[in-house]
């Protein structure tokens, strides 16, 4: 039997438990929270582990296993036909499991397979390619893998969706992995940016802790509590990774803006010969995990503060020497009578919002000048509420779009 015939025939043996599964939800009233193994595929239309544990796919010989698996990982390399990766993931435990161990990070191999690939560091050589759509209407942002919407098409992949949301004192932007569901209690949810009064500092949130442990040890943790409804749980968890900060221009001076990102979840070593950054393996959250009561473990009290319901992680005082990005400084072209940065075609469009990003390092840190000019993030107008994101290492798919979102918001001081 060829690969692709035990491939068709998985498939339909999927799509059939799902249909037995989704009738035995409907027996259930009580409402669940969606659950994603794709950032487009949701596992309650997935079988049940036990189901498909007992078909003849569950017992195949797992070198037999590891070699299909392999083959077809190595054969599908961009999307939409990685999915049938992201499909054999979705046949039963065994399946899973050899699936993780065969798909690698998006630094060794430079793809995007699981959502998990979507916080882990991006590649060392080239740069992922990805466009944002903006929508005025609905405040929305799209994060999209490919080159541009008019070489895409409709064969984009949705990889995160945020959407604006402004208040009195500050505006923010909850990001999710689907673009219909922004609920901080839902399982899509994985961070948030969040402005300061003036638009000048901006602080990203993460929806799990930071990967190196010396982090998670030397942060000092804050509780808040609704001043209106005090709940026994937490219903989401919040932890502060980076900051952005924009230069005010009180003077008025023409120019592009000065901006600089404070990655406290990096360390400067990453970017140092040898050097690596945190790399999750696991995307969890507050709701897949239990939810921690008020009174802490070994009889200390949390710090109440009111005003919230979320858990927030502050990670300023959690590492010695943070990786510190800053904005190339663009050239005067005389002729054009502007501001210019090599942007490689991929920009077309002149605006204040483009940027490039390098590492920012002193002469004690060992870090090459050819890594401090290398460009880690790049973002510019290529059309009318279209622009192109590309990154590479230390940086995420999640870092990025949050550090891009910033750069949307209104700041009138600082330009």
């Amino acid at each position: 039997m060829s690969l692709k015939k035990i491939f068709h025939e998985l498939l339909e043996l999927r799509d059939d438990m799902g249909k037995k599964s989704r009738r035995a939800e409907r027996k259930h009233t009580r409402r669940r929270a969606k659950s994603h193994i794709a950032p487009e595929q949701s596992l309650s239309s997935l079988p049940s582990p036990e189901l498909v544990q007992q078909s003849q796919w569950a017992n195949l010989p797992p070198e037999l296993l590891l070699d299909i698996i392999q083959r077809l990982e190595a054969s599908e390399t961009s999307w939409p036909a990685r999915r049938d990766v992201v499909a054999c993931a979705s046949v039963c435990r065994s399946w899973r499991e050899i699936t993780k161990e065969i798909v690698k990070t998006p630094e060794q191999c430079g793809w995007l397979t699981f959502p998990i690939s979507l916080k882990q560091p991006g590649p060392r050589d080239a740069p992922i390619q990805c466009f944002i759509k903006r929508e005025r209407e609905t405040s929305t942002y799209r994060l999209y893998l490919g080159l541009s919407p008019a070489l895409s098409g409709d064969m984009s992949k949705l990889l995160l969706a945020a959407r604006k949301i402004r208040r009195a004192t500050s505006t923010g932007f909850v990001i999710s992995l689907v673009a219909d569901e922004f609920s901080r209690a839902s399982n899509t949810y994985v961070g948030k940016l969040r402005s300061n009064f003036l638009g000048s500092k901006f602080t990203i949130y993460d929806s799990q802790p930071p990967q190196n442990p010396a982090i998670q040890t030397n942060c000092r943790s804050h509780r808040r509590i609704n001043s209106k409804q005090v709940s026994p749980r937490v219903p989401a968890g919040c932890f502060s990774v980076a900051s952005v900060s924009y230069e005010l221009n009180i003077l008025r001076t023409r120019g592009p803006r000065r901006m600089q990102c404070t990655m406290q979840s990096i360390p400067i070593t990453a970017v140092q010969e040898g050097g690596f950054a945190p790399t999750p393996t696991e995307l969890s959250t507050c709701l897949n995990q239990k939810c921690s009561p008020l009174s802490t473990s070994q009889g200390k009290k949390p710090l109440a503060n009111l005003g919230s319901s979320s858990t927030t992680l502050d990670l300023e005082h959690g590492m010695k020497d943070p990786l510190i990005l800053k904005n190339k400084s663009p050239r005067w072209h005389e002729q054009l009578q502007c501001w210019c940065l090599n942007f490689k075609g991929r920009v077309t469009v002149a605006s204040v919002k483009n940027f490039q990003l390098v590492a920012s390092a002193e002469p004690c840190q060992n870090v090459s000048l050819a890594e401090q000019e290398k460009v880690i993030l790049q973002f510019g107008k290529i059309g009318k509420d279209i622009f192109t994101m590309d990154y590479r290492y230390p940086l995420s798919a999640f870092q990025a779009f949050a550090i891009c979102l910033s750069s949307f918001d209104t700041k009138p001081a600082c330009e």
